[in-house]
């Protein structure tokens, strides 16, 4: 038995689920961007998956999975640098109690 399409699409269907319950119910910010990270390479599984099943010989889905690395990896350093700046104001990043952009 060989590993086909269905396998990557449902990996990657609960690799992003399990980011998707992390982000709507965890209040650490940290958790939180973890869980982005998780749905991110959820996607990346699947855009590699089709490329390899449908195109095999384009490499496009493995080009759009390296964009989507740069574009995490950079959402990470902002996300971390608005969350140490947090942290250093109130010492919490529970983000319930995180009311700075309403005034």
């Amino acid at each position: 038995m060989s590993i086909g399409l269905e396998h990557y699409l449902v990996l990657s269907a609960i690799v992003f689920s399990i980011g998707l319950y992390g982000v709507l119910t965890k209040r650490n910010a940290i958790i939180i961007l973890m869980c982005l990270e998780l749905m991110l390479n959820a996607v990346n599984i699947t855009m590699v998956a089709f490329s390899r099943y449908i195109v095999p010989t384009l490499l496009t889905g493995q080009v759009f999975a390296i964009f989507i690395i740069v574009v995490a990896a950079a959402e990470v350093a902002v996300g971390v640098a608005i969350i140490l700046a947090i942290y250093r104001g109130i010492e919490d990043i529970d983000i319930t109690k995180i009311n700075l952009l309403k005034w």
